[in-house]
């Protein structure tokens, strides 16, 4: 019989990455969405017809028993939660409801319909904030500076908790920052590399940003999101950090992305106090090591592959929707 993976937020830009490996891997995949007006079905629109989408909410426990209880899943992938950063200090009590106690909800729920279920949490390399240690690995004391990242530290620790206290499977990716043409506009990598796609085609003279200096270790998130699965076909649950371990500032991005149309990107890149955050992180840097000793994941698409592929695909979805 086939496996079956329920997997939350299966409309973003991870959900629909792994809906895809998973399919190809032969399981039958569940999507939870939330019952709202407005739900965008664009990353899994070219799959959707191989999904069986439900509805439930994390804000809602009941909802996710009887979503267990009726799909019968093996593994649950919970990665649904309030993902911006910046917008969680606009709305940290909502960031506290969905992404941290969320997953104990979610995890409520496995245990009490089938604690068997193998479950993977999407941690977030966020939780390490102010830095404590370079680089990042799993042992490295967490220091978040956003209420997202406080509510990723909360959701880290009680998937831990329900693993040791009920003998559950849970695990822990704690991933660094990964991208993809799918990312949202309001992350800063797809605003850079929409950006720049508007500015070749005439359509913007500038692309206002934030801080610049602030670095982060990028990756595709097409290539993370088979660590996700790795970890759910090991023996023993464990967390892992995983990261392509080599860290580059935004300026570096904005070169790139820039210089693949031929620009300079201090001839558009205006820089705005608005996007600045209240606590920045200044430095991430993941070691993956335990990744590719224990799980044989490696990433297959390096730095600047990502930044190109990110502006190919604007500029494509762009003549496409001016032509």
């Amino acid at each position: 019989m086939a496996k079956r993976a329920l997997i939350t937020g299966i409309t973003g830009q991870d959900g629909s990455y792994l809906a895809e490996l998973l399919l190809s891997k032969g399981y039958e995949v569940v999507g939870m969405v939330r019952r709202t007006s407005t739900v965008n079905f664009e990353r899994i629109k070219h799959i959707q017809h191989d999904l069986q989408l439900v509805t439930g909410d994390l804000a809602d426990e009941v909802s996710l028993i009887n979503l267990l209880r009726e799909n019968r899943p093996q593994e649950v992938y919970n990665l649904a939660a309030q993902s911006f950063v910046q917008t969680s200090w606009h709305q940290p009590v909502f960031t506290g409801e969905t992404t941290a106690i969320g997953v104990t909800r979610m995890l409520d729920a496995v245990r009490l319909v089938d604690p068997a279920i193998r479950f993977y949490q999407a941690s977030s390399s966020e939780m390490f904030g102010k830095v404590l240690e370079v680089p990042q690995k799993e042992t490295t004391p967490f220091y978040p500076r956003s209420p997202y990242g406080v509510a990723k530290v909360y959701g880290h620790w009680i998937t831990v908790n329900y693993r040791e206290s009920y003998d559950m499977f849970a695990c822990s990716g704690i991933l660094f920052n990964h991208e993809s043409p799918r990312r949202g506009l309001e992350f800063v990598t797809r605003k850079i590399s929409h950006g720049v796609a508007r500015i070749k085609m005439g359509l913007d003279h500038e692309l206002r940003l934030g801080n610049l200096d602030a670095r982060r270790d990028w990756g595709f998130a097409g290539d993370y999101v088979e660590a996700m699965w790795l970890m759910l076909q090991q023996d023993h649950p464990d967390d892992y950090v995983i990261a392509m371990g080599e860290t580059h500032p935004v300026s570096e991005f904005c070169a790139l992305a820039f210089g693949h149309v031929g620009l300079n990107y201090q001839d558009y890149v205006v820089l705005d106090e608005r996007f600045m955050r209240p606590a920045e992180v200044d430095l991430l840097i993941g070691d993956a090591r335990k990744a590719h000793e224990a799980l044989g994941w490696q990433p297959k698409t390096s730095f600047p592959d990502l930044v190109r592929m990110m502006v190919e695909a604007d500029l494509q979805l762009l003549k496409e929707q001016y032509r």
